[in-house]
This record gives structure tokens, sequence and C-alpha cells, in this order.
């Protein structure tokens, strides 16, 4: 369902009567840009939950004294900063309601996979190991091999790469981790719909800047992330993880890092 950008209404709400949140229960909902129709957020939630994204930036301009003060915001804060920049107001489409709890989240995730452009940052509840695949990938993940990992390394839910220096860049760039733990893995095991598609030594983890990874970051870009500087691994190395099935992770997971044997 595409939003045309001319329909926008003078007096879009933001904020549900009170009898109307009760009747909602928990429901999915979408954020759509009228510049151009497009969904950039997919979220669930209760109440008015999906007013709260575009009512929190107002509160937080409104206490910044100056355009200086204003925080570094996110991909979806920086859309609907342009949008009430523009003179516009966001959509809020609400896709389904009256749903439970755990209805909500498979429904997100599904909708998150549905929108490729979309800035949710976690890729929704139960995606890392029962998203989105082709039939085949499916056979594939299912029949194979489970991988026994013994050797430090730390995990990484990877997207789709085409390429193998585009796969090492996928997995290498840019992650939040624990320091300590990541430091002490050995390898990086290359993760996508449950399998191990990808095997790189470590050599170190460098703070993501542009001056440790140029050409994939913003020379501009202020991050917390970190990424590494490695090497495909060794063949015995990949002959031992490589198109191997992982662990199934605990149900509502999102982190795209798990941690072996550190």
């Amino acid at each position: 369902m595409t939003t045309p950008a001319n329909s926008v209404h003078p007096t879009l709400p933001n904020a549900f009567p009170a009898e109307v949140s009760d009747a909602l229960n928990f429901y999915v909902y979408r954020l759509i840009d009228p510049r151009n129709g497009e969904t950039f957020y997919v979220g669930k939630g209760k109440g008015n939950r999906v007013f709260a994204h575009a009512a929190g930036l107002k509160e937080t301009l409104n206490t910044a004294e100056a355009e200086e003060d204003r925080p570094v915001l996110n991909d979806k804060m920086t859309r609907i900063y342009d949008i009430m920049k523009s003179g516009l107001s966001v959509q809020h489409v609400i896709h389904r309601h009256g749903l439970d709890n755990k209805t909500a989240y498979e429904v997100e995730a599904a909708l998150i996979e549905a929108y490729p452009a979309v800035t949710n940052i976690a890729g929704g509840h139960g995606s890392l190991d029962r998203g989105v695949a082709h039939s085949s990938e499916i056979i594939r993940r299912y029949m194979a091999e489970e991988a026994i990992v013994d050797d430090p390394a730390v995990e990484i839910i990877v997207r789709h790469s085409s390429g193998k220096n585009e796969l090492y860049d996928a997995t290498r760039f840019s992650w939040r981790i624990s320091q300590v733990r990541a430091n002490k893995a050995r390898l990086a095991l290359a993760v996508e719909n449950g399998l191990i598609i990808g095997v790189f030594e470590i050599d170190e983890w460098l703070p993501a800047t542009a001056r440790n990874f140029p050409g994939l970051i913003d020379p501009d870009t202020e991050s917390d992330r970190f990424g590494f500087v490695g090497r495909e691994a060794a063949q015995h190395l990949k002959d031992k993880y490589h198109m191997k099935k992982v662990a199934p992770r605990a149900r509502g997971a999102a982190n795209p890092i798990r941690y072996h044997n550190i």
C-alpha cells in the first residue's frame, strides 16, 4: 500500500481518543513520508505509540536553544526532521490492529522485510532465524549440518551480499560490540538466514571512522560502532564452518552479534 504524496490532510491527528485507543489493543503501524509516499519506518505498539516518534522529536527541538544544540539524529529522526522542515507532517498508517503482543511482533517483522527502505535498526522479531528467504534457501538451511563452533568467534548476521569483497565488508563493518569480548574473538562468522556464508580471521577491531575504513563511512559521520580488519579464513577453517547452520537464537533476539567461547 502506497500513500500518494498529495494526500496530506492539514488536520492529521496526533493522538487517538481514549475509546479508539482501547479498541485498537496492540497494533502494527507504518510511518510514511508525504513527499514521496515512501514507508520509512515500521513499528508495533499500543495507545499513542504510532505518534510518539514525531512528538518526541518536536519536544527535543523545542528544548534546543539553537540549531547547533540539536542532538545527532538517527536515520528515522532525520527523515522526520526533514519532513517537518518542508512544512508537512508524517503520515501514520495502522496496518493491523486488535492483535495480541506476540502476533504484533510477527506482523511487524514481516512488514520490515517487505519494505527494504525502512530505517529500523533491528530486523524485527524472529527475522534472524525465520525471516524472508527463497524456497531453495529454506531447504538448504534446514538440511544443512549444524556447526560445532569451538573456536573463539563472533557470529554476525549480515545482509545479502553478491561477491567476496562485498561479503567481507558487510561482515566487518560496522557494529556495536563488547570490545572486551570481541577482542578475544579469532574468527568472524558471517551468517545469513541461519547459515554460515563467510568465515574470516580477525586481526584487530577499530573504531568505525573514515580514517580506519575509507570508503565505508562518510567522513563527517560520528559513530559509536566498530569494525574489524582481517582476511578470509584459512581453508581448513572454511571447511569446518562454511555453509553449516548455526544454533537457533533465543526467541525475540534482535542483536546481530553473538559470541562463542569468549
